[in-house]
């Protein structure tokens, strides 16, 4: 086999039955029973179904970053992110959901919505792709427009500060920390490149 050939996989689980546990407009949990690649079977093995979500790097041209701070159950406790939330039907592209979001979370646009990637937010569980979206020269221009659940506060970091804080958990959201990290170096402001050892 050549070095570009990629190595054959084994097969996919074989999903032998599957049942909903949980469904509202915000998540579908499934339970499958599923035959592994070595023959076990795992039930029940559960997946989320999520709508896709969108992450806003939106940076100002003062070069500061346009951040939430907003209440977050889960962690019970007020947490610094990036603009985000669900990308809806009726959009059609997530450089529109993030658009939309970042307005009404915190009433920034920009002349140009650049979207960058996709990536699982946990391939052992979830089913929907979160998207990151570059958005340069953000200015306030609206009137923030809260839904009920968002308790938000907005906050403008200059990047230098904020990465230099990065490592200490300052952006706890793990997807939210690698769509930034991805979205700076697609915008040139920082370097991946891997340095020799010392």
């Amino acid at each position: 086999m050549s070095d570009s050939q990629p190595p054959t996989s084994p097969p996919l689980w074989e999903v032998l039955s599957s049942r909903t546990v949980l469904q509202d407009r915000w998540i579908h949990v499934t339970a499958d029973a599923v035959r592994d690649s070595k023959g076990n079977v795992l039930d029940p093995f559960y997946s989320l179904s999520y709508p896709d979500w969108v992450h806003v790097v939106a940076i100002t041209p003062a070069d500061e970053l346009v951040l939430v701070r907003q209440y977050r159950h889960g962690a019970q406790a007020w947490t610094l992110e990036l603009p985000a939330g669900a990308v809806d039907k009726a959009d059609g592209d997530p450089t529109l959901a993030a658009a939309r979001e970042l307005r009404e979370e915190t009433g920034y646009s920009a002349p140009e919505f650049r979207y960058l990637h996709s990536l699982s937010p946990n391939t052992a569980t979830h089913r929907n792709r979160a998207h990151t979206v570059l958005a340069l020269d953000a200015t306030l221009t609206h009137a923030t427009a809260h839904e009920v659940g968002e308790d938000i506060t907005v906050e403008l970091w200059p990047l230098a500060r904020l990465l230099s804080e990065l490592g200490s958990g300052v952006l706890p959201q793990a997807m939210h920390t690698a769509s930034l990290l991805l979205a700076l170096k697609a915008a040139g402001r920082i370097d991946l490149t891997l340095k020799d050892k010392p």
